[in-house]
């Protein structure tokens, strides 16, 4: 059997909700949301997300609902209506060059906070294009983490 499409590697698992790849990269679509110890409002929650734009990584689906991780491993089930398709990263070194091309050898646009999220606009092999406070750029991937290092797309 063949996979068609996009990024993912061959082989790679498919959320039987929605048949898009597992595990795959979103965001907080809310500026809180309720982690839950299980798919359903009657399991307890465990904490609350209340960072909006927030990059999660969706790791398995039932229903309306999404069990996600944060970059520290941390998670659980999320309803996906607080969700977004929207890419985001979050910035892991201090003072992140942000240069006007996939080169690093090109000016440099613009420079990220550690902890800082930004936006991801498209990824090459390397790089991935950022956006963050009205300044965009490429930076280098492994210096934030909400793209898979083997990532493409556009």
């Amino acid at each position: 059997m063949a996979l068609l499409g996009g990024s993912s590697a061959a082989g790679a698992e498919r959320g039987s909700v929605t048949n898009l790849p597992l595990p795959r990269f979103v965001s907080m679509k809310a500026s809180e949301g309720n982690v839950r110890r299980g798919p359903s409002l009657s399991h307890r929650i465990d904490w609350v997300y209340k960072r909006r734009n927030m990059p999660l990584q969706i790791t398995a689906e039932h229903g309306h609902w999404r069990r996600v991780q944060d970059r520290d491993g941390a998670g659980g089930w999320v309803h996906y209506s607080l969700l977004s398709g929207v890419r985001t990263a979050i910035i892991e070194v201090d003072m992140l060059n942000l240069h006007a091309r996939p080169d690093p050898s090109t000016p440099v646009n613009a420079q990220l906070s550690l902890g800082v999220v930004a936006e991801v606009r498209e990824c090459q092999t390397d790089w991935c294009e950022l956006s963050a406070g009205g300044y965009k750029g490429w930076a280098r991937k492994g210096t934030y983490w909400g793209v898979d290092p083997k990532e493409v797309f556009d």
